[in-house]
């Protein structure tokens, strides 16, 4: 069988590799399917994450892929065309409309494009296959998936979800070792030609700078098997393919053999109760932060009439693999305590703890902890009137102040470069000169956002209404991941 060539590396190790962009890699000449668990049971003292291992036709020299540094390992271009090149142009122009469209409540079939939402219709329940028409160019946000699309014209893009458990398997040799790092979206396009990008959502953190974005790929999972790619750029919330091929297509991180090492990730607590006269019982799950997987929790404790509380998801990076302590300030019998922050597909059995607190007439406070250094990683209260609002049936009118109130600890943590967002509020007469050079001094990019938030939050709700339409405008896949945790 005939080997792609590919260009030797400097070795330098001073000099900076060039990017790859959008260049095919060695395809997979064995794929099975046999995914039983994702981390080794008997491993107490270090997280193990969730590796897949696969036998490439051809090795890769080891200037393709960077290894991981003896430190990580201790602690845990090419020109894509005119419409691609002013990309940050289109999606700044077309998110100053989508923002309006944000502070409506949020449908699980509707994309926000640049003139208002654009329905998405199932056309295959069976096979929980969508399509959807975009009628213009611009860019277009899946809200309820994270699933993102650049057009240059109009076009129809259909899309089905898959299982990493059918095209990935363990018992592989460890030439190599992978790392889920998004759902698996099978997306065709016609005409495959009008789509310019294709942004695929991971949650993969980067805001510690732990993960090296040259580990990201995109595996296609195609007739002759498993083909893989460099994104052209990774960014917080997804990874761009620009001139995409279309397949069966998520997000993986290579991960050098043998190395054992934490990886950081997004993720979310979800909380369920289910009523009972006598007794009332509780599902809490620790997961990904994944909009798919979170979807298919909610129709699985739908089906047994669980309702889920609104929570807020961990603030800080949680590492994959780890194992957490879940706890409770009323003595409650917690089963199980231990839960490990694992990646199931949507459709296979999630893990949860369990816990019942009888008529409940007093609060609860549920903390939950890592099991290695004891760190608080999360923690909430739950009042008895909580499960009453939860029954309710109509939500509350959005509001954007509100928003950023309740949003303070995720915003204070995630907001990135504030330049923008800072010349908003100057421009609106929400900050003064001086109140803005206040905010540029502080030292840390958080102690920033802390300074900008708390000044804000003092001059009421206009001046937080004008600040959360420039975060919406600015980073528009934050205030969507965040409004989706908050379903």
């Amino acid at each position: 069988m005939e080997k792609k060539e590919f260009p030797e590396k400097s070795s330098s190790s001073e000099e900076e590799l060039p990017r790859p962009v959008y260049r095919e890699l060695p395809r997979v000449s064995e794929i099975r399917c046999d995914i039983s668990h994702f981390f080794q049971d008997d491993d107490e003292t270090e997280a193990e994450p969730l590796l897949f291992r696969a036998v490439p036709e051809c090795q890769l020299s080891g200037g393709d892929i960077p290894s991981v540094s003896e430190e990580q390992e201790s602690s845990e271009g090419q020109d894509s065309g005119d419409i691609c090149s002013e990309e940050n142009q289109i999606v700044s122009s077309y998110a100053s409309k989508v923002c309006f469209e944000i502070e409506q409540d949020y449908k699980n079939h509707q994309f926000l494009g640049p003139e208002g939402n654009v329905d998405v219709e199932l056309i295959d329940k069976s096979t929980n296959t969508y399509s959807v028409w975009f009628p213009t160019a611009g860019w277009y946000l899946w809200s309820a998936t994270g699933l993102g699309f650049l057009v240059r014209d109009a076009v129809t893009v259909t899309i089905a979800f898959g299982s990493w458990n059918q095209h990935l398997a363990l018992d592989l040799q460890h030439h190599e070792q992978w790392l889920v790092g998004g759902p698996l979206f099978d997306v065709t396009a016609e005409p495959e030609e009008a789509v310019a990008e294709i942004h695929l959502p991971h949650f993969i953190s980067l805001q510690a700078g732990e993960v090296d974005v040259s580990w990201f790929l995109v595996a296609h999972f195609k007739d002759e098997g498993m083909v893989l790619e460099y994104p052209a750029r990774v960014e917080p919330f997804y990874a761009v393919l620009e001139k995409p091929s279309f397949s069966l297509m998520g997000i993986l991180l290579r991960i050098a053999s043998g190395t054992r090492l934490s990886i950081p990730i997004t993720s979310n607590t979800l909380i369920y109760y289910h009523p009972h006269p006598e007794d009332i019982k509780f599902h809490l799950y620790l997961v990904p932060s994944d909009a798919l997987l979170t979807k298919a929790i909610d129709d699985e404790e739908d089906r047994f009439h669980g309702v889920r509380l609104q929570t807020s998801p961990p603030v800080e990076p949680l590492n994959f693999g780890s194992s957490y302590i879940v706890s409770n300030s009323a003595n409650l019998k917690v089963m199980p305590k231990e839960l490990k922050l694992s990646y199931r597909s949507p459709g296979e059995i999630q893990h949860f703890s369990k816990f019942y607190a009888g008529q409940m007439k007093e609060p609860i406070q549920l903390e939950i902890t890592e099991k290695r250094h004891g760190t608080l990683v999360w923690d909430t209260e739950v009042k008895p009137v909580d499960l009453q609002l939860a029954a309710a049936s109509a939500p509350p009118p959005f509001s954007g102040a509100a928003f950023v109130k309740e949003n303070h600890r995720q915003l204070q943590a995630r907001m990135g470069d504030l330049k923008g967002v800072l010349d908003d509020l100057q421009d609106n007469e929400v900050l003064t000169e001086n109140e803005k050079e206040l905010v540029e001094q502080e030292k840390t990019r958080q102690s920033k956002n802390e300074a900008l938030l708390s000044m804000v939050e003092k001059k009421g709700d206009r001046a937080l209404d004008v600040l959360f339409r420039s975060i919406s405008e600015r980073d528009p896949y934050l205030v969507s991941y965040l409004r989706q945790q908050n379903l």
